[in-house]
């Protein structure tokens, strides 16, 4: 990736992610990255043999339904928006307090 593409992925994300998300986002791109292992290299015929093993399992029924994916990650980012507003009021009445104090 060049150099501007990683600037503008930065200054994208800085601007749409709270900071308690950007924190967690920086910490697991860390841990993934002291994990990280060299790519694998498959073969066309590899990675054939892997999607038409993929596409078996879930004629069989295997997989989990793209219902069910979106409903999981609904929550998932209804639960982040609660903590955002639990850090956001905290922070309000810190504020809030801070000023009284100076008067």
């Amino acid at each position: 990736m060049s150099t501007a593409t990683l600037t503008n992925l930065r200054d994208y994300l800085t601007g749409t992610l709270s900071t308690a998300n950007m924190l967690w986002l920086s910490e697991q791109l860390a841990d993934y990255a002291k994990k990280a292992e060299a790519p694998c290299r498959l073969t066309l015929k590899e990675m054939n043999a892997l999607l038409d093993q993929a596409e078996a399992e879930i004629a069989a029924g295997g997989g989990i339904p793209h219902e069910e994916v979106m409903r999981e990650m609904d929550e998932e980012i209804e639960r982040w928006e609660q903590e955002d507003l639990v850090l956001a009021e905290s922070q309000l009445h810190k504020n809030e307090l801070e000023m009284v104090e100076a008067v």
